[in-house]
């Protein structure tokens, strides 16, 4: 036992020595490096180094840190600044920054800053200090003091409103901040200074001048204006446009609307304008929202002056009378406004078709028209039979010609038969002079006038239509002019102003010429119901005249063409084709037609198709030349219908007589008057340059020219080096501003409310106002060489 017990103090004795003896094995630095960053890689460890390398920290070593540094700097630390305080890398910082911003609802992260709630409390008592002390304190200015995001300080200084600051915030402008002392001293002065205010005053000028707080004013003022404080309205909303009323104002104002509409029964805009009332239109609309009134372009009127209006039309109307509206209306508005209430009082009581508008102002019937019409009839009957007396032949067309010799042919079937024979026996006669060359039992038809062929010349060479060519029949034989029509007028209508009666005598000039042609035409036909056989004889010649009148016209015209490229010879071909060469046409074939029972009075009213059917009906030998004559209307040569023309007016029995110098100078002469008659009278710019150019062409070259209106640019280009430079560049610029007008119309009807449209037609305006100057001086320009070609003819 003993032995034992000496064992165990051996051993703790050895134990002991082993506790207290020194270590004799050691790990070296590097050897606890590579340790160390074993571990890292295994993960088994979380340290970060320090930048010197010289330690080891911990992520949460870090958070503490930072927490301890934050706490020490008062609440707000730049992270830059911590990672310089911690001496490890920035990565690091900001990762342990975030994280406690994240899970610590005390701390937040702003502009690379933690900062806690304790710092945004002192800065709250801070800004309650100089709130209290300015009354006033605007977030941008504590942004630049405390280098925080407006947000921010807005966020985090609303939620400390009522408790840390004694102020209140504006609900409008949430960047400026009130004492209630300072709104209740700012309340005192606008409740004062806008009650004493008389006048509509603008808002701008008051903050201007008392340096009051902009958004609190307005908060103030439409306190007390919706409380009843303040009697008067705010218009024009939060803008340097409000303007505050008074309700004195107002009331005078609206007093003064209702007096002035309820006296005159009008309101002009310009007045309420001057009146202090920006909106005019708006105000009125607001104003009478249940009364009935017409807004015209610079004023407003009630319904008893519209009725007024209405009633004078209507009586106007239902007494075939006329009436000036003028008197009645008031004097500011201006004729364009005039113009509008009369469209409306004509709209209002169904009379557009019975009446019409002159003078701007003046209404008349349409049975006043017809009367005014009536007063010419007993004139117009003794001129038609003065006028048949002295010279049938001058006056009536072909188609009153034919018609009187049919109306004789319907007297007597037997003498019909008789002259039928008779003049197939003269067309198998005059077939055969004209293979011999003879002339003497052809049949030789003149036309009516050698005027009127160049009359007709005129209408087909402007490629217009049958109201252009009525238009031409109505100035071969006018009535009346103008003027003498205002001196009956005047006679025979009282108390009308002069001025009405010269636009009434320019309604009537056209209505009148064109009822004195058809009481010319009945005058004519009644006086030629049973002619003579010498007259029948007569205007059978004419009809041979006619075709060759219009054969060397059209060698004339084909001549003219070899001044231009091939283009546009066959462009103008086409065009002769189409008019001169088809009327020559339906000529021959309603000559056919008679036998056939199928003539028309008109052969211009001939269409291809009727042509063709005529045709069909014909025999053989007379069909099939007729039908090559008609094929070559489709063409692009004149000379193949030139060549047709001749055996087809051999086959009807006519006599084709070439024209010789003589008479090609005269027509020449009579193609050229009938020109310059047209130029005279039209006014349409694109008709002067089409006239012009083929006047001025005629007149260079000395060769008639039958150009449609496409090829005038050709004409215009041959000119050139032709006719003096002053003279080419009149006609230029003259073409040039009709191109312009031209562009101008066109685009106005794609766009009428397209942006812009005010500069178009500001430049359309320019347009017309150049053509007007520039016509007087290209007609007379034209119309100069009249003596010098009559010279040379």
């Amino acid at each position: 036992m003993a032995d034992e017990w000496e064992e165990i103090r051996r051993l703790a004795a050895d134990f002991q020595r082993a506790q207290f003896a020194d270590t004799v094995q050691r790990l070296s630095e590097r050897n606890c490096i590579e340790i160390i960053t074993k571990l890292v890689q295994d993960k088994k460890l979380d340290v970060v180094h320090t930048l010197d390398g010289k330690e080891y920290i911990t992520p949460a070593q870090i958070s503490r840190e930072i927490r301890d540094e934050l706490y020490v700097h008062g609440g707000r630390i730049n992270i830059v600044d911590l990672q310089q305080i911690i001496n490890v890398d920035w990565v690091h910082v900001e990762n342990r920054a975030s994280d406690i911003a994240k899970y610590d609802k005390g701390v937040q992260l702003v502009l690379g800053q933690l900062i806690d709630d304790s710092y945004l409390d002192r800065l709250a008592e801070e800004v309650n200090d100089k709130l209290q002390e300015a009354g006033l304190i605007s977030i941008a200015e504590l942004c630049k003091n405390y280098d925080l995001p407006g947000d921010v300080l807005n966020e985090e200084l609303s939620k400390r409103l009522g408790k840390l600051i004694q102020g209140e915030m504006d609900e409008y402008n949430r960047g400026v901040i009130f004492t209630p002392a300072f709104v209740a001293r700012h309340k005192a002065r606008i409740r004062g200074l806008f009650s004493a205010i008389t006048r509509p005053t603008p808002v701008s000028s008051m903050i201007a001048a008392f340096g009051f707080q902009e958004h609190l004013l307005y908060s103030v003022l439409e306190e007390l204006v919706n409380t009843g404080r303040l009697k008067g309205s705010v218009v024009g909303g939060r803008q340097d446009k409000a303007v505050y009323i008074p309700d004195i104002y107002s009331k005078t104002q609206n007093a003064w609307v209702d007096a002035f509409l309820k006296q005159n029964g009008y309101l002009e805009f310009d007045a309420l304008v001057r009146l202090g009332i920006p909106e005019p239109s708006s105000y009125i609309k607001k104003r009478f929202k249940s009364s009935k009134l017409l807004f015209l372009r610079a004023a407003c009127v009630g319904q008893a002056l519209v009725d007024q209006v209405e009633a004078s039309v209507e009586e106007a109307v239902n007494s075939a009378t006329w009436t000036d509206i003028q008197p009645i209306l008031p004097s500011c508005l201006s004729v364009e406004d005039m113009g509008m209430l009369i469209a409306e009082a004509m709209r209002s009581t169904n009379v557009q078709s019975s009446a019409r508008v002159l003078g701007d102002t003046v209404v008349v019937s349409e049975k006043f028209i017809s009367n005014c019409l009536s007063l010419f009839d007993e004139a117009m009957q003794q001129k038609a039979q003065k006028e048949v007396k002295n010279n049938p032949v001058f006056l009536i067309t072909e188609d009153d010609l034919k018609q009187a010799s049919m109306l004789t042919e319907s007297t007597s079937i037997s003498k019909k038969d008789k002259r039928e024979a008779e003049r197939k026996k003269k067309s198998t006669e005059g077939s055969g002079s004209v293979k011999s060359g003879g002339g003497g039992n052809a049949r030789e038809i003149r036309i009516r006038k050698t005027k009127k062929k160049g009359r007709r010349d005129e209408d087909s060479d402007e490629e217009t239509g049958p109201s252009q060519q009525n238009r031409s029949k109505q100035t071969a034989a006018p009535f009346m002019a103008q003027e003498d029509i205002v001196a009956v007028l005047e006679e025979r209508v009282s108390d009308c102003p002069e001025e009405i009666l010269c636009e009434l005598a320019e309604h009537l000039v056209r209505p009148l010429n064109k009822a004195y042609q058809e009481v010319l035409r009945s005058v004519f036909l009644s006086s030629s119901s049973a002619p003579s056989r010498a007259n029948k004889k007569q205007s059978m010649k004419d009809l041979q005249e006619e075709i060759s009148s219009l054969y060397n016209n059209i060698r004339l015209f084909e001549k003219g063409t070899k001044f231009f490229s091939d283009e546009t010879q066959v462009h103008i071909a086409k065009h002769v084709l189409k008019t001169v060469c088809s009327d020559v046409s339906n000529i021959l074939v309603n000559f056919l037609a008679a036998d056939l029972m199928m003539s028309v009075e008109n052969p211009s009213t001939f269409t291809p198709e009727v042509r063709v059917k005529i045709l069909g009906k014909l025999s053989e030998d007379t069909r099939g030349p007729l039908m090559k004559l008609h094929n070559c209307l489709n063409g692009k040569t004149i000379e193949d219908f030139l060549t047709n023309i001749e055996t087809c007016a051999e086959v009807c029995g006519f006599m084709l007589k070439k024209g010789d110098k003589k008479r090609e100078r005269q027509a020449l002469f009579l193609h050229r008057q009938a020109l310059m008659e047209q130029l005279k009278e039209t006014e349409d710019p694109a008709l002067v340059l089409h006239l012009t150019s083929v006047l001025l062409f005629q007149g260079s070259t000395h060769c008639m020219l039958h150009a449609p209106g496409r090829c005038v640019p050709h004409v215009i280009g041959t000119l050139c080096g032709r006719i003096p430079a002053e003279q080419q560049q009149l006609v230029s610029a003259y073409q040039s501003l009709v191109v312009k007008q031209l562009v101008s119309q066109s685009q106005s009807r794609k766009q009428e409310e397209a942006e812009g449209a005010e500069e178009q037609e500001e430049e359309a305006r320019s347009v017309r106002s150049q053509l007007l100057i520039l016509t007087p001086q290209l007609k007379d320009l034209t119309l100069s060489q009249r003596k010098t070609s009559t010279a040379e003819d």
